[in-house]
């Protein structure tokens, strides 16, 4: 068992247990490890287990992962007892755990360390059962309708469904009203899923009800917003007629009012008069009681008919039916719950794939090229992004630096971002002109079917034969050149061409400087510039250039400084935008 021990922390001592194939240390409540400090990334680091061993990977952070107080650039194996250290927060890897230590357990938190896992228990989906339905037409706004003549109902008795059990009449006999209940309890606790508990339902209520000849149960469909029978149970079946049949109109009236209803001849009560189907269905006496919630409105009704006049339902007959819909709706409601539980796990699992998915695209380590320092820094606003950058090694010795931002965030934009680091590699290798590359690139996103969605995007190519750069812009936003003597200056901005997918046959410009000794370039998206507090202030491109003009001299401080006067500079407000930086400067 690969255990983690925390040595520095609000924790020293506890032994948290390493049980994914990828875990992940952050500040975000995603992680697997949720390490709260404001120095610490939201995605910071990860360990994932390769065939039986384990790697540390830095997520391009902000302050670096150290493994044995060496900083560590893209992947690297741990030994055990290796030494982990996440800014404040330090780790011994063993590959045992001690015998007399406690492990973390999934989802407790203790101190600044949390363990975050899913939930464990899932509901089954909801089954869905096609049943033949004689239905009137219904109209499209789903509305309820119903016939105000009621001079000469048939109805026995109404009651409110919509209050407490306690509410109920009491003249019920009580062993029959408790025999209902037990029933369809047993049924509840004992059903596996929403199915199980509706068919259950049906027939504890046939044992119940002698003379019922039909029922249903019909749920309101949440997405659709229209009624869908989920459960039918018949007796004393016509011959050639094994189909249960549904009349709207009673459905509806039990919806609208919020109550149970009873009809001793549905056919002769003005309520249902104007129903054409109910001609059809030969039913002489009913009870329908509907399924309601507070949060999330009606949920359907549970219907009991018979057809013989001798055997008529009663009072205590719609009362208990009452009950038992307050039951069996609480039973439908939780099981809503739980799907929407289920799908958001899914939702969740789906997310933490696509999150690995473009870590996995983005440079695992900075390029060792004669000459010259990187830095970069990466943070989506969501857990996925459309921010990308990319380091891309020419045969001829030269170096290709590509950023780009997707309009838009989340899922899409982190889609097209992988399909840009593919695209981005084979037009920089297939043209040697920098320019023809990022014309190719622009005719394969306009021609792609994306819509209406447009790329901005930059391309430098460093040559360290002749220490030249060479730059071709697409409607990206203007790199930031500092000379020797700190001053700072826009590049390119007026070669610039439109952003990459508007306009198929574009062609564009490249430019070429000269890289002095010391000079360095920062290449940005506008989740830096665009970076907002409160009321509605941006960060801005002055004060970017203000900061860099008196910023860190070496490259890397140079990135993290930026990074850090973001941060102070929004107060702790939330990103709307992804933030994505590479950084490059010619060493004196």
């Amino acid at each position: 068992m690969v255990v983690l021990e925390v040595l520095k922390g609000m924790t020293p001592g506890q032994v948290i247990q390493v049980q994914s194939e990828r875990t992940v240390f952050g500040r975000h409540p995603h992680c697997q490890l949720v390490l709260e400090n404001a120095a610490v990334s939201r995605y910071h680091a990860q360990i994932v287990e390769v065939y039986g061993d384990y790697f540390i990977e830095d997520l391009h952070s902000r302050n670096g992962t150290h493994v044995n107080e060496e900083l560590i650039e893209g992947r690297c194996q741990l030994q055990d007892q290796d030494l982990i250290r996440v800014c404040d927060f330090t780790f011994r890897f063993l590959q045992a755990a001690p015998s007399d230590s406690k492990l973390l357990k999934p989802g407790q938190v203790v101190g600044d360390v949390g363990m975050v896992v899913g939930p464990q228990s899932l509901l089954d989906s909801v089954h869905r059962k096609t049943v033949a339905a004689n239905e009137e037409e219904e109209d499209n706004s789903g509305a309820i309708t119903v016939d105000d003549d009621d001079d000469r109902s048939s109805i026995i008795s109404t009651l409110d469904a919509g209050g407490s059990s306690s509410d109920l009449r009491l003249s019920v006999k009580p062993e029959t009203k408790l025999k209902a209940i037990l029933e369809i309890s047993k049924s509840l606790s004992r059903a596996a899923n929403l199915q199980q508990v509706l068919d259950k339902t049906l027939d504890g209520l046939f044992r119940i009800f002698a003379q019922a000849d039909e029922g249903f149960i019909m749920l309101r469909d949440q997405e659709k917003n229209k009624l869908v029978v989920k459960a039918t149970k018949t007796r004393r079946k016509a011959e050639g007629d094994d189909q249960v049949h549904v009349s709207r109109t009673i459905v509806r009236k039990a919806l609208y009012s919020s109550e149970g209803i009873l009809s001793a001849n549905a056919l002769e009560d003005s309520r249902f008069k104007t129903s054409e189907s109910l001609s059809s269905l030969r039913i002489r006496s009913m009870i329908c009681a509907p399924m309601l919630s507070k949060e999330q409105g009606p949920l359907g009704v549970i219907q009991i008919t018979t057809n013989d006049a001798g055997t008529q339902l009663r009072n205590e007959d719609l009362d208990l039916l009452i009950s038992v819909a307050m039951q069996v709706g609480l039973a439908v409601e939780n099981a809503y719950l739980h799907h929407q539980t289920l799908l958001q796990r899914d939702l969740e699992r789906d997310l933490e794939f696509a999150t690995q998915v473009q870590l996995g695209f983005l440079p695992k380590s900075r390029p060792k090229l004669p000459g010259f320092a990187f830095s970069d820094y990466y943070e989506p606003a969501q857990r996925v992004g459309g921010d990308y950058f990319d380091y891309i090694p020419l045969p001829d010795g030269r170096l290709a630096v590509a950023l780009a931002d997707v309009a838009g965030k989340g899922v899409p934009a982190a889609l097209l971002m992988a399909r840009l680091y593919s695209s981005v590699r084979y037009h920089l290798l297939s043209h040697s002109d920098l320019s023809e590359a990022m014309a190719g690139l622009n005719a394969e996103i306009s021609v792609s079917g994306l819509g209406h969605r447009f790329i901005t995007c930059v391309l430098l190519v460093i040559d360290p034969a002749t220490h030249q750069l060479t730059v071709v812009n697409a409607g990206h936003l203007p790199p930031l050149r500092r000379n020797t003597s700190g001053q700072v200056e826009p590049i390119g901005g007026t070669e610039s061409g439109l952003p990459l997918g508007i306009l198929p046959d574009q062609t564009f410009q490249q430019t070429v400087f000269d890289l002095a000794p010391g000079e360095s370039w920062l290449v940005f998206t506008d989740g830096v510039t665009e970076a907002m507090r409160m009321p509605q202030e941006i960060y801005g491109n002055k004060r970017l250039m203000k900061f860099l003009e008196t910023g860190p001299a070496q490259i890397d401080e140079l990135v993290k400084a930026v990074v850090d006067d973001v941060d102070a500079y929004v107060e702790g407000q939330s990103r709307s935008d992804d933030i994505c930086m590479v950084g490059f400067q010619r060493l004196p």
